[in-house]
């Protein structure tokens, strides 16, 4: 279904030229060597086992002029980048670093507090804290990413760049022309990550908060104090362990698409990462490497799931036992 719809977003050949138009023999010639000239079923074949066993139509005299050399995804080829002629993987290779640096601190960071409001809140339930905790977490939950992405370049960019005060840079991981260190990527690094974070911290927070009171009211918990141990052991070893359950649903479910990257956010910040090369290749109908992108988040989605499960296991012994 994915390739159908991928193939479907444009013409590849069209935008091989640039700015200048592709002529016609070239265009035809271009179709006949990608195999865009077979049927929509023969072209997934292609993509899917390969064509090494298919003659193509190189010069168009209807006789097969050469074998194509494509090996097919089941055997580890996701084909060439139309835009760039390099091998798809190596094009989604280059991106995954700066996605991964950007995502994992978003979850990190998204974790610590979501952990530490949820608990918090939980701890003094109907409290002016807990009622105004859960005011800015519906706030900031209802809120799309590109209206939190927008806002803040519009406050810590322009308006602090205006007021004559330190700004934060607005695009890229680093100043073209300027040293790479890791003081000036992190300083790019705030804004995008603070994005991305601010609506996950505010759901995972609820979720945290929520199982909480559930879990300190239940009675193993009050048995658990009974026997005079510590509130803080109480706490971290016995109910925090099971109220984490939901989390770790949450982020099984969240990190294949965080790997896959924010697309949105990564747009607006031009962050050089693997969303803003989907759209890039979608805009140029490069259909090797969106299939790839969407394979590699389809694999994780997988991955997470059974990890998932076995976090389970370990955190509640009753899920390991049965």
């Amino acid at each position: 279904i994915l390739f159908l719809m991928m193939t479907s977003v444009g013409d590849p050949v069209s935008t091989m030229g640039g700015r200048q138009r592709v002529a016609s023999k070239d265009r035809d010639r271009l179709v006949r060597q990608l195999g865009l000239d077979q049927p929509i079923h023969m072209q997934y074949l292609f993509w899917l086992v390969g064509n090494d066993w298919y003659r193509i139509d190189t010069d168009g005299d209807g006789a097969g002029d050469a074998y194509g050399t494509r090996q097919g995804v089941l055997r580890g080829d996701f084909g060439s980048s139309f835009r760039e002629r390099r091998p798809a993987l190596d094009v989604i290779g280059d991106r995954i670093p700066a996605t991964l640096l950007l995502m994992i601190t978003a979850e990190i960071l998204t974790v610590i507090l979501a952990l530490v409001i949820g608990i918090y809140s939980a701890l003094r339930q109907y409290t002016f804290a807990d009622n105004l905790i859960t005011a800015l977490a519906f706030i900031f939950y209802s809120m799309p990413i590109f209206w939190i992405a927008l806002s803040l370049l519009w406050i810590f960019s322009v308006q602090f760049k205006q007021a004559g005060l330190p700004y934060l840079p607005t695009v890229g991981m680093f100043e073209p022309g300027q040293p790479v260190t890791p003081l000036e990527i992190a300083r790019h690094m705030v804004l995008p990550v603070a994005s991305l974070s601010l609506i996950s911290i505010a759901g995972y927070s609820r979720y945290i908060r929520a199982n909480m009171l559930e879990v300190i009211n239940a009675d193993y918990i009050r048995t658990a104090r009974a026997k005079g141990l510590s509130s803080r052991r109480v706490l971290w070893r016995h109910a925090l362990k099971n109220a984490s359950l939901p989390l770790v649903t949450l982020i099984g479910l969240d990190l294949p698409f965080l790997v896959g990257g924010a697309v949105v956010t990564e747009q607006i910040f031009s962050w050089p990462g693997m969303g803003q090369l989907f759209i890039s290749s979608l805009d140029r109908a490069d259909f090797p490497v969106l299939m790839g992108l969407l394979m590699l988040i389809a694999l994780l989605v997988v991955v997470f799931q059974i990890l998932t499960d076995l976090v389970y296991g370990w955190l509640d012994p009753r899920i390991r036992l049965t």
